[in-house]
């Protein structure tokens, strides 16, 4: 996957819980989450796009652990929602998958730029220029 087709669809996500927040009811429960997950769920756009420009491997690596730790806050309060009876299952099971699999995506990027990062470059793949 490119970057940008992630940074639409972590924003594409973060809109899509927007919305969902305002089907909420309106109690103070319901508005405590709702707060809480707009958060989480804008923060993984956010902190997704910052990654993109990250200065550094270990920069990409802290950023993206960010976007790991919102997407799954942000699948907590799904279910919270729905466990609370507050939105029915299948108003937030699409969203819950996103989460998850935006954690999976987060988790994958972080390890393989972990990997890339103890790996030791050949003089052959990455000459040096004089």
């Amino acid at each position: 996957m490119k970057h940008d087709d992630l940074k639409q669809r972590t924003k594409a996500f973060a809109l899509r819980v927007i919305r969902m927040s305002e089907a909420l009811p309106k109690k103070m429960t319901a508005d405590v989450l709702s707060r809480q997950i707009v958060r989480s769920a804008t923060s993984v756009a956010a902190n997704y796009r910052s990654a993109c420009r990250a200065k550094s491997r270990a920069d990409f690596v802290a950023k993206m652990g960010i976007v790991e730790e919102e997407a799954d806050e942000t699948g907590l309060w799904l279910e919270l929602i729905t466990e609370a009876g507050l939105l029915p299952t299948a108003k937030t099971a699409a969203l819950r998958t996103e989460a998850g699999e935006l954690t999976a995506i987060a988790v994958t990027s972080i390890r393989t730029a972990r990997v890339r990062a103890a790996t030791p470059h050949s003089a052959l793949r990455t000459p040096h220029s004089s």
